[in-house]
């Protein structure tokens, strides 16, 4: 009987690695293809105002889009020239109290439109889809002069005490979540005895937090990028501007610096991206289990 040896298993060279990976690499770019597209879409004009943010005044104003020198000085002069630290104060007073504000006042709104049965319940579900669609600028002149009848104008009060009064795209966000948790939880908690606050607490919340956190997070996105509210309110009172106020004033008052402008826009935009980036998986997450019960 002969025996015939078995060959050793020929091992790919040096080339066809190099060709296996290439092809791998080429594979997954077509396949991500459309999200590369749009990451670049998005992505460059911020790249390009961090470069301007380098630049020079004078090169500011040309077409260039490489910055002949680096200026990262730029982003302390900033400070030098605009009180900006106080701007940021400012912000997340007004960020921070309206999102628990309207935390506060919304999640039970919306616990009682998903969950309770009462009678016009769909009614008030309509007035808030009706109120959420209202544009703020119809109700501007006479919450003005109301606000101006307490002297609270040329302060954030106005913007932050509306909160508490709950917020109708939020009820209507948190509402749509809500929807989406089991009633059979709510009802065995009731067997135990827990009464409706309780059941909301113990329950509700726990079970509800990635739809909190996107409700919060958009509130927070709104009132940290709000411009409208803080100019109508506090334009009279520079103490109170916020950052979005205090960047658009940086124009007529430092001579159009862009370089300066663009160094504070990259500082007015880093802690929202941060905060973002470490909550955009409860964000996402609650954004999409919203849609999965009308």
């Amino acid at each position: 009987m002969t025996v015939v040896a078995e060959r050793p298993p020929v091992l790919p060279t040096t080339k066809e690695h190099r060709r296996v990976r290439r092809q791998n690499r080429l594979a997954w770019v077509a396949r991500h293809s459309i999200a590369i597209a749009l990451s670049i879409m998005f992505l460059a004009p911020v790249v390009y105002l961090i470069l301007l943010s380098l630049m020079t005044s004078s090169q500011a104003l040309t077409s260039d889009y490489w910055p002949n020198t680096w200026h990262p000085e730029n982003y302390l002069r900033v400070f030098q020239v605009t009180p900006l630290p106080h701007y940021l104060l400012n912000t997340v007073i007004y960020a921070v109290a309206a999102t628990a504000f309207m935390l506060i006042s919304s999640i039970p709104a919306a616990y009682a439109l998903a969950k309770l049965r009462f009678r016009g319940r769909n009614a008030l579900f309509l007035t808030v889809i009706c109120v959420m669609m209202l544009p703020p600028q119809v109700v501007t002149v006479p919450l003005y002069l109301m606000w101006a009848r307490y002297g609270l104008t040329g302060t954030l009060w106005p913007l932050i005490v509306p909160m508490l009064f709950g917020d109708a795209f939020s009820i209507f966000l948190l509402r749509q979540f809500l929807l989406t948790i089991p009633a059979e939880y709510l009802d065995a908690a009731r067997v135990d005895g827990c009464g409706e606050w309780r059941v909301l607490l113990r329950v509700v919340l726990p079970m509800a937090r990635p739809g909190i956190a996107a409700a919060g997070l958009f509130q927070f996105f709104y009132a940290w990028n709000d411009y409208y509210g803080p100019l109508l309110y506090t334009s009279e009172n520079e103490n109170a501007w916020t950052l979005s106020l205090g960047l658009a004033s940086f124009h007529s008052v430092h001579h159009v610096d862009w370089n300066l402008v663009t160094a504070a826009t990259v500082l007015t935009m880093a802690p929202i991206i941060i905060v973002f980036f470490f909550a955009q998986r409860a964000f996402v997450q609650g954004v999409t289990l919203t849609g999965v019960k009308g």
